[in-house]
C-alpha cells in the first residue's frame, strides 16, 4: 500500500514548480498581449528586470527573480502580473507568508486573477491553512471553471480534512479537464484504495503508468 501522506508531499511539490514556470510565462505573454505599460514602453527599465526575473526564475535561480521583480514593482506599482510571479518565487523558496501578501496584491489590482486564488491557496495549503485554501480555490475555479491545477489542489486540501470523497470527485474533475494529469490518477488511486475501491485504484494506478509515472507500476505489480 502506498504512503498517501508521502505521496501527496512529494507530488505536490513538482506539479506545483513546473505549473508556476508555465504560470509566469503565460502572465508575462498575457500582459505583452494586453498592451500593458510595463511591456509597450520602449526600452524601459521595468520591462528589463520584468523580463530578467522571468530568465531567473526559469533557471531556478528564485531569489535573483524576486529581486528583480521588486524592481519591477518600484517602477509599476501596479502590476498585477509582477506580484504575482514575485509570489511564485518567494512560494518556490518557501516564504509562504510573503508569497501570500503578493498574490492578494496581485488579487487587489486584479480581483478577476484565477492564478492568483489557486497559488494562494496553494500557499495557505502549506501552512495547514486548509480551509483558506479551499476558499481561494473554490474563487479561481469561480472565475475559471475548466481551472484543473486548481480542482487538484483543492482535492489535496480535501484530503488533508478527512474528506476522502470530495478529494475523489476533485480529481475526476481534474482529470476531465486534463485527461494527461498523471498526478491526478496516482493520487485518485491512493484514495479509492483507502475506501476499499482496489479495482478503481488499478485502473487509476495502470493509467498513470501508461503516462508515464513510474511510482505506481509496483502498486500494480504488488496489489493488482
Amino acid at each position: 500500500m502506498p504512503d498517501s501522506g508521502f505521496l501527496l508531499s512529494l507530488l505536490k511539490q513538482d506539479t506545483y514548480l513546473m505549473s508556476r514556470r508555465t504560470n509566469v510565462i503565460a502572465a508575462a505573454l498575457s500582459v505583452l498581449a494586453l498592451g500593458s505599460p510595463l511591456i509597450t514602453a520602449c526600452a524601459d527599465q521595468g520591462r528589463i528586470y520584468f523580463e530578467q526575473g522571468l530568465e531567473k526564475f526559469d533557471s531556478g535561480n528564485y531569489q535573483g527573480a524576486i529581486d528583480d521583480w521588486t524592481k519591477t514593482i518600484e517602477i509599476y506599482p501596479q502590476e498585477a502580473v509582477a506580484y504575482y510571479n514575485r509570489g511564485n518565487a518567494k512560494s518556490a523558496l518557501n516564504d509562504n507568508q510573503e508569497a501570500i501578501a503578493d498574490y492578494t496584491k496581485a488579487i487587489e489590482i486584479d480581483p478577476q486573477y484565477a492564478d492568483a486564488y489557486m497559488y494562494r491557496g496553494v500557499a495557505k495549503d502549506n501552512l495547514q491553512d486548509y480551509q483558506g485554501a479551499i476558499s481561494d480555490l473554490n474563487k479561481a475555479l469561480e472565475i475559471d471553471p475548466k481551472y484543473a491545477l486548481a480542482y487538484y489542489n483543492r482535492g489535496l486540501a480535501k484530503s488533508r480534512l478527512g474528506d476522502p470523497q470530495g478529494a475523489i470527485k476533485d480529481w475526476s474533475k481534474t482529470i476531465e479537464f486534463d485527461p494527461q494529469f498523471a498526478l491526478a490518477y496516482i493520487n485518485r488511486g491512493i484514495k479509492r484504495e483507502n475506501q476499499n475501491d482496489l479495482e478503481g485504484a488499478c485502473q487509476d494506478w495502470r493509467k498513470a503508468a501508461e503516462l508515464g509515472r513510474k511510482e505506481p507500476v509496483k502498486w500494480v505489480k504488488q496489489q493488482c
